[in-house]
Parts: structure tokens; C-alpha cells; sequence
């Protein structure tokens, strides 16, 4: 994978909130966190960028000294591990390279899958006896859950961004 380090990327819609905080670049704001930032990696759109992706984005996190819980790291990685293999296994055709980002706010972590494919994903409810075709629910799921957010958008250049953004403390809804 390669770390293109920090940018800028899509956001969560607005809600009258943001949930990554304040805008670090609005003399308003208090300063940024030591952990707060965007980073963007890219890989090839294969089986084997699953793994890649989820263990660079549990280092990113250990390593930038973001306070998650093991519980939302453990959610973050689901998400991430499901959002790349859709990539792989529906858009890698049409994007035969992917993007994951990471961008960590005072208060959220969001990230995201980037893909040149123009379909955009629905979650579906798959039959008992079918092994697969669950990942969007369980993505869906799992943020919900910890209280998140989180949508499909396109971009520009005509792909989409699929995104989920946590908030840091944990939130159970039942």
C-alpha cells in the first residue's frame, strides 16, 4: 500500500455538526489534537489489499496515539475489511486501484473506501444459505452501534466513496 500522508477528502454531510470538530484552519478554533489528521493509502484492487488495508489502518491509529477504545478498533476494522473486499470484488474491473482513508477529528474517526466504479453499493439482505452479500448491513450495523454515521457518495471523477465516522468515546444503542 502507499501512504500518499496527509489530504483532504470527503466528508461527512452536513448535519449542522461536523463530526471530525472544528476546522483546523478557522483562527476560532482551539489547536488540532497531536492525533488529528487525514491519511490516504492506495492499493491494488485484489484479495490480498484486505489484510493490507485493515493492518495499515490499526498501525495508523496505534501510532498516531488515537484514543480507541479495542472495542471501536475492532468495528473500524470490520468496516474497513468489508468496504475493500466490495472493492475488490465489485469494482475492480472498472478501478483496478483503491483508496482508504483514515481522517481523525478531536472527537470522530472516519474512514473510507475510494474506487473508480460508478455503481453504487446498496446493503442487501442475503438468503440463510448464501456465505456472502451481508458486508454493507454489518457495515451498517456496526456503526449504528457505536453511535456513527455513514453513506455512499460520488466523486468527482465519477467512482464513489463509500464512509463511516465514529465518534472516539464509545455509545451503545440498543
Amino acid at each position: 500500500m502507499d501512504d500518499h500522508g496527509r489530504g483532504s477528502g470527503p466528508r461527512p454531510p452536513d448535519s449542522g455538526e461536523d463530526p471530525l470538530g472544528p476546522d483546523p484552519l478557522d483562527p476560532g478554533t482551539p489547536d488540532p489534537l497531536p492525533y488529528e489528521g487525514v491519511w490516504r493509502f492506495t492499493a491494488p484492487a485484489v484479495d490480498a489489499s484486505v489484510p493490507q488495508a485493515r493492518h495499515a489502518v490499526r498501525d495508523l491509529l496505534y501510532r498516531q496515539g488515537v484514543p480507541v477504545s479495542d472495542d471501536l478498533v475492532q468495528g473500524l476494522l470490520l468496516i474497513v475489511s468489508e468496504l475493500v473486499t466490495n472493492a475488490v470484488r465489485h469494482a475492480a474491473l472498472l478501478s483496478p486501484m483503491l483508496a482508504v482513508e483514515v481522517a481523525v477529528g478531536a472527537e470522530w474517526v472516519r474512514v473510507s473506501v475510494e474506487d473508480n466504479h460508478p455503481y453504487r453499493p446498496t446493503a442487501l439482505e442475503a438468503a440463510h444459505s448464501e456465505t456472502g452479500g451481508r458486508g454493507l448491513l454489518l457495515v451498517r450495523e456496526v456503526t449504528r452501534e457505536a453511535g456513527g454515521v455513514c453513506d455512499v457518495e460520488h466523486t468527482s471523477s465519477g467512482g464513489k466513496v463509500i464512509w463511516a465516522a465514529l465518534p472516539l468515546k464509545s455509545v451503545r444503542v440498543s
